[in-house]
Formats: structure tokens, sequence, C-alpha cells
């Protein structure tokens, strides 16, 4: 009988110290306020049953003309685990839906610097590297020489070699702050020129997905994660970018261990749209020319389940096309930018012919119930048929910066 008792009281202990680090975990990680349209759940959807309980009846959606205005008042509510144990207070704000065009057609992207990128240094002569011993790291951005912006790595090579050895001030920025250094160039003789032993990066172009255009200001967002530098992973400060239309010309399969891609034609020099934001969660701008496409709500993240859903990309052409996908992980951390989806590839079709997702798909929307909920933004390297999304309502905060308004609401 004791052995029993002690048995039951042990599994009683276990079964507390995990409620308790449960709770602990979501009052921590779980936002403090919560976007939800007219008809949404007020269910959370995390691996244990998280219920926000408003304190009292939720205040209806704005009947303001505006179509996108929200409630003016946030109703106080609480999570609770279970619908039971308590975690946090938190605010539950109805409000009309944004209304967005989904994307889902390819983009080629262009992207000018500002300054220019810092990819590695390297010795000019033995052991002599002027940059290393300046300081100068892989992931700097040197934005003047002496005074002088620089727009271009031709023109600071042109700095460097013409200096007769004098040297040159740099201010360079590095992890958001800025400072000066003073750089010795050193004379290569294999090369016959001045050197400081610095490999630089001016700009790059690539092959994205659109993911949503808004109707009344035409900003666009696209990609979900940042434009980044492929030597040094750091994303690449923005001097000037634009996007222009492409048509998709082939593709290589994804298979485990080695993700697949698609290939694109830009189809002329006209821009599409002008890039003004490269970020954690995409690039954003201004279309040239409007769009004549239907508009779709967005879902915000309280209301993303795990389920069914379909994304819109193009494999072939220039005309995106609705696959099937598996959502099967919601993380709802508020300080999750991205990644805040893990979706799989259900869609036969897809699988057969791409082998799931594969570079030059991100940015493709993910829709769920008739809305927008996000963005494709990573495979997995592992699984091409899986990979990691973004909520639409994280891209909005992120265009907010451009528009100077609240696109999420």
């Amino acid at each position: 009988m004791r052995r029993l008792t002690r048995g039951i009281a042990a599994v009683f202990l276990i079964i507390s110290l995990t409620l308790m680090g449960a709770v602990g975990y979501y009052g921590a990680a779980l936002p403090d306020t919560y976007y939800i349209s007219e008809g949404g759940s007020a269910t959370v959807d995390c691996f244990f049953d998280i219920d926000i309980i408003p304190d009292s009846e939720v205040v209806a959606a704005s009947t303001n003309s505006n179509a996108n205005s929200i409630a003016t008042e946030a109703t106080d509510a609480e999570i609770r685990l279970f619908g039971v144990i308590p975690v946090k207070s938190a605010k539950i704000i109805h409000a009309d839906a944004k209304m967005l065009i989904p994307g889902g057609s390819p983009v080629g992207v262009k992207l000018l610097t500002e300054g220019v990128m810092v990819v590695k240094t390297a010795e000019v002569t033995d052991g002599v590297s002027p940059a290393h011993d300046a300081g100068i790291m892989a992931g700097d951005n040197i934005t003047s020489a002496n005074g002088e912006e620089l727009n271009s790595s031709a023109r600071l090579s042109e700095i460097i070699e013409n200096s007769d050895g004098e040297p040159i001030v740099f201010e360079i920025m590095r992890n958001g702050r800025s400072s000066t250094v003073t750089v010795t160039p050193v004379y290569s003789e294999t090369d016959g020129v001045y050197k400081a032993g610095l490999w630089i990066r001016d700009s790059t172009a690539g092959v994205g997905t659109l993911t949503f255009i808004a109707p009344e200001t035409g900003i666009f967002g696209a990609l979900g994660h940042p434009i980044s530098d492929s030597d040094t992973l750091t994303t690449l400060p923005l001097g000037s970018g634009e996007i222009v239309d492409v048509v998709i010309t082939g593709y290589d399969k994804g298979e485990r261990g080695c993700p697949g891609e698609l290939y694109g034609t830009f189809v002329s020099g006209l821009a599409s749209g002008t890039i003004e934001l490269n970020c954690e969660q995409g690039i954003f701008g201004t279309m040239t020319y409007p769009s004549r496409q239907e508009a779709i709500p967005i879902a915000y993240k309280a209301e993303v389940k795990t389920g069914p859903a379909t994304i819109l990309t193009t494999i072939d052409g220039s005309t995106p096309q609705e696959f099937e996908v598996e959502i099967e992980r919601v993380t709802l951390s508020s300080a999750a930018k991205s990644k805040n989806i893990i979706i799989r590839v259900t869609d036969p079709e897809l699988l057969e012919k791409t082998g799931g997702i594969v570079q030059g798909m991100s940015g493709s929307p993910i829709i769920q119930d008739g809305k927008l909920v996000g963005a494709v933004t990573h495979v997995f390297v592992s699984d091409p048929t899986r990979g990691y999304g973004i909520f639409i309502e994280n891209m909005l905060d992120a265009a907010e910066i451009i528009s100077g308004e609240d696109l999420a609401a």
C-alpha cells in the first residue's frame, strides 16, 4: 500500500511540475494582445490547449465606414491552460480583417547596398592584411572613405589603388553602430597596385515570390525573410532596390540534403515595384502599377490553426497555382518575428514535380479557410516536403514602417 501511495504521489508531482512548467513557459512566450476578426476563434493553437477567456462580452467590430478600421476598445481577458488554469492576463481586440491581394507570382529582386558590404578580409602580402589589422570584419558595411560616401565597390577599389599607401579613414556600420577605422593600403607586387585586403560586394539579384499587395496603397510584401549576403549571412543594408516581372523557365527538384531551386528570366528592365525596406520579415515597398486581382481577408496569428491549407506559387511561366499543404505547427511566441509556422506539402502534383518546397518559393502566400495567413519562408534541407512560414500579421507589422499606418488593422 505504501509503495502504491508513493507511486501516486510521484505521478502527481510529475504532473504538477509539468503544468507549472507549461504555465511558466506560456506566460513568458505568448503575446499580451490578440487581434481577432469577427467570427474568429479565441482558442490559441499550442501543444497544450490554451484558451483566451474574455472578462466580459467582446466588443463588436467597429461600424466605421472605413472597412479596415478596428474597434477602439480592447477587451480584458485571461489566458488559461485547458480553459481552467490561469496563465496570464491579456487583451482581445476584435477587428475587421485587413483585405489584401494575395501574390504567388514570381518576382526578380535587384538590390544595391547602402555603402559596400565586406565579404571577407585577406592578406595582400605574406602575413599583412591592412583591413584585418585595422579591425574590419566580414559583415561590416563601409559607408564612406575619407569622407566620400560610397555607393559602389568599384569606387572604393579606385580610392584604395590611388592612395599611394597613405592612410584612408573608413566609416563602417556594424550591428547598427557607426565607427571609424584607419586603413593603410600596401603595395601588391603581384597585382601592381595598392590594396587593403578587402573582398567587397555592393549588389545582389535573385528570384522570389510576391506575398501580398495592399489594394488601397499599393504597398507590397515579398519573400518573408531578408535578402542576406550569401557569404556572411548578414542582412544587406538597403541603398536602393526594385522588383521586376519574371517568367519561371525551369527548376531543380528538391531532395533530402539538396534543396531544389526555381529558375527564371527577367521579363524586362522595367521595375514593377520599388523596394523601401529589407528586414527580418521580408522586403517591402510600393508597386509602380495597380493590381486588378481580388483581395481576400487576412487571418490574425491567433486564428491560424493546424490542419489543411494551400499555398499560391508559380513553378512554370508567370501564373500562380494553388497547391495543398498541411499546417503542422503554429508558434505564437512574442519573440518570434519569423518561422512561426511549419508546413508540409501534401499536393501530389507539387511533390512529383519539385519534391515540395524549393528555393525561389519564399514569399508564396499560405491560404487557410479563404484567408491569407502567412507566407512560405524556408525549406528543410533534410526534408524538402516541409518548411517554415511567417504570419502575415508579422509581415504587416514590418510594412507599417514604410506606410506610416497600422496595416494589420
